[in-house]
């Protein structure tokens, strides 16, 4: 099929090289002229794995444009925006690029077309209908006619975990098509119907998870469809916020929270997934969705306690990290302080949200000298942090050195095997309980962590 993609942010660009590796005609459309650029000369405008090795694979059915001028959106079957919908003061999403894309849809109708609109962001609920009458009304106000049959809009929620983006598209979960059109969603299961089925020949260096073959599919209401994406994550963050709070109160009676989800976790009902204490969640997803549903919410009269609890035990997590540190080393002020991963996460340079950002700002606060490695993420710090006065450091040993304590704040490959023996032996806040605790502390270390 020929598929527009409007936005190459994570989803966009992922999904959209997904769909080209798979035998479609995919163009990806961003006013980002800069990272257009970029994509031409098969360049990745950020890390993530594997998608810096599929642009040249997928080159002959990936093109890249910078308006709409240089492609045919009459000749498009399917149009998946994509673009960015971040939190605004009061949490609720802003709908700015999510507007002015159904604007430009609309300005680029032609008589002819049958296109499908598919919500791939993650929008408020009823922002599918929302977009329906963006497209119309303002078709009209243009054109001085009706858009009668030329879009449906349709939701397709992505569920991408970034680190795993490739991965996820080719071997999604779950298939969430939220539709009142039968016809349009005909024409989305066809488009995926290698992927439901399985049917694709594996990429090199993605291998099919072992007993893989085919992938649920949910048709329903295009209403329900976007309500399940911010179900889905509101679970997830809660759980996580869950573990955490429990380990508190584990830590205070001597247990030892490792054990505790690993018990919990036999149960299955409950699952061993998601349930590793630390310091909590970031990034681009839980923090801007629960606050979209407690905003959408609200706008309705229904109150969410529970996902407001669920926030607050996580950004609490990471002013308790500080609290920690002064706890132990008693005095903060001129203490060297290094922390060990910037980006929110392992095998991403995204920065949105991370819970070092507020680890880093709550020590500055009270006077520690703050120095900060991350193996991908530091010119993407330098750039939006470099003003706060940390020192962002190209390697560890510049990052621990004379320092009076180290925080591991992610969970990246490195930090696990590198030699800690070589480090100097002081206060070690292991965040995301994956450290040796038993071997640091042979070497000398005394290591603190959650819930433990």
């Amino acid at each position: 099929m020929r598929v527009l993609i409007i936005g190459t942010g994570y989803v966009g660009l992922n999904t959209g090289v997904a769909l080209a590796y798979l035998g479609n005609q995919v163009t990806c459309l961003d006013v980002n002229a800069e990272r257009i650029a970029q994509l031409q000369v098969g360049q990745a405008p950020f890390y993530e794995p594997h998608l810096a090795e599929f642009l040249p694979l997928v080159a002959n059915n990936l093109s890249f444009a910078s308006s709409y001028v240089q492609i045919d959106l009459a000749q498009m079957d399917v149009a998946f925006i994509a673009v960015g919908t971040p939190s605004n003061p009061d949490g609720s999403a802003n709908l700015d690029y999510l507007h002015k894309a159904a604007e430009d849809i609309a300005a680029n109708l032609q008589e002819d077309s049958q296109l499908i609109v598919i919500n791939k962001s993650t929008v408020p609920i009823g922002s599918g209908n929302w977009v329906a009458a963006i497209i119309r009304e303002h078709y009209l106000h243009l054109h001085q006619q009706k858009a009668n049959g030329l879009i449906s809009v349709v939701s397709m929620p992505e569920f991408l975990k970034q680190g795993e983006a490739l991965k996820d598209s080719f071997y999604p979960d779950r298939v969430i098509i939220g539709s009142d059109n039968p016809e349009a969603t005909e024409k989305l299961l066809a488009l995926y119907q290698p992927i439901i089925q399985q049917s694709f020949e594996a990429p090199s260096g993605l291998p099919r998870p072992e007993g893989l073959q085919d992938v649920p599919v949910l048709v329903c209401d295009l209403v329900s469809a976007e309500m399940i994406k911010y179900a889905a994550n509101a679970f997830l963050a809660l759980k996580i916020s869950y573990i955490n709070e429990i380990g508190r109160l584990t830590a205070k009676i001597g247990g030892d929270i490792k054990a505790v989800a690993a018990g919990i976790g036999m149960d299955k009902r409950i699952g061993p997934a998601w349930l590793d204490a630390g310091i909590g969640w970031g990034g681009s997803c839980f923090g801007k969705d629960t606050a979209a549903l407690i905003s959408t919410a609200a706008e309705y009269r229904v109150e969410m306690p529970i996902i407001e609890a669920a926030r607050e035990v996580n950004y609490g997590m990471r002013n308790g990290v500080v609290e920690a540190l002064q706890d132990h080393l008693k005095i903060l002020k001129g203490k060297r302080i290094a922390l060990l991963g910037f980006s929110f996460k392992p095998d991403t340079d995204d920065l949105r949200d991370s819970p070092s950002v507020d680890i880093a700002k709550g020590l500055l606060q009270r006077g520690a000298v703050v120095r900060a490695h991350d193996p991908v993420a530091l010119n993407n710090a330098r750039s939006q942090y470099g003003h706060l006065g940390i020192e962002f450091c190209d390697t560890v040993a510049r990052a621990v050195e004379g320092a009076d304590a180290i925080v591991l704040a992610t969970a990246w490959r490195e930090y696990l095997e590198m030699d800690w023996s070589l480090l100097p032996r002081v206060l070690v806040y292991d965040g995301r309980n994956v450290l040796d605790r038993e071997k640091l502390s042979a070497l000398g270390f005394e290591v603190i962590s959650v819930g433990r």
